[in-house]
């Protein structure tokens, strides 16, 4: 490979007077699930959709597979093989659910991953058992839950076979017990599930998430980040010790001594 799998190198991004992401750089490798937390407004919704170029960056590269891809088309990144889910989910609301699928199915990532004896739909259905909500598929999207509808975004997103997946609050809405099945089934999906690449290597993944112990169970990596910037970066065993992560969750008074 002509350079690091996945890299982001001084990404900067100001709306008017705040600097929202300051000069933030870090690696990620392909066999890893990498969690991305911090207090709210700490950047890292903005931090995602830099990644993913539906915003520009002030300042900063972005460089997947070796390839700068910094100035593509969010349509290009995602042919690239960069997939993502958001935290607001906007589905096609009167469609069926299974349609929601198929749209990302049309794209020329889709058609190149070969297996096309199969019918879209098919592979849309898989994708939503993967999930867990098979069994809405013939429903119109407005009629899904706000915990379904998350599970909707990552069907959509892993129905391309990214190798790169990018996760806005996967479990945002969902019970604990729908938490822990999802979260199990994103990292089954990582070490090359169903929606693996075709020699069974699943996608990396770079997740934000609040739930701190769904995440802490499958992530290999965890970056903090606070006023737009990377405070830690370390083992899971290693940020929940961390006094500086400590203090920007909980204030001062919390850090170990």
């Amino acid at each position: 490979m002509a350079g690091p799998f996945f890299r982001v190198e001084g990404l900067t991004r100001r709306f008017g007077g705040l600097l929202a992401v300051n000069d933030v750089t870090f690696e990620l490798r392909r066999d890893q699930i990498v969690g991305l937390i911090g207090p709210n407004g700490a950047g890292k919704t903005t931090l995602l959709r830099l990644v993913t170029r539906i915003l520009r960056p002030d300042r900063g590269r972005v460089i997947f597979n070796g390839e700068d891809i910094t100035s593509l088309s969010v349509w290009d990144v995602v042919n690239r093989g960069i997939a993502c889910t958001f935290q607001n989910s906007r589905p096609f609301r009167h469609l069926p659910i299974i349609a929601n699928v198929m749209v990302p199915l049309l794209a020329p990532r889709a058609h190149a991953r070969g297996d096309w004896i199969r019918k879209i739909d098919a592979k849309a259905m898989d994708a939503l058992e993967f999930v867990g909500i098979a069994d809405q598929a013939l429903e119109p999207a407005f009629a899904l839950s706000q915990g379904d509808l998350k599970r909707l975004e990552v069907a959509r997103a892993i129905a391309t076979e990214p190798e790169l997946l990018v996760l806005d609050e996967p479990l945002g809405g969902l019970n604990p017990a729908e938490s822990e099945l999802l979260a199990k089934s994103i990292k089954r999906l990582h070490q090359g599930g169903r929606f693996g690449r075709l020699h069974s290597e699943g996608p990396a993944v770079l997740m934000i998430e609040h739930k701190l112990k769904e995440l802490m169970s499958i992530a290999n990596r965890v970056i903090v980040m606070d006023h737009g910037e990377v405070l830690a970066d370390a083992s899971p065993a290693e940020i929940v010790k961390n006094k500086k992560v400590i203090e920007a969750y909980l204030g001062s008074a919390h850090a170990a001594p």
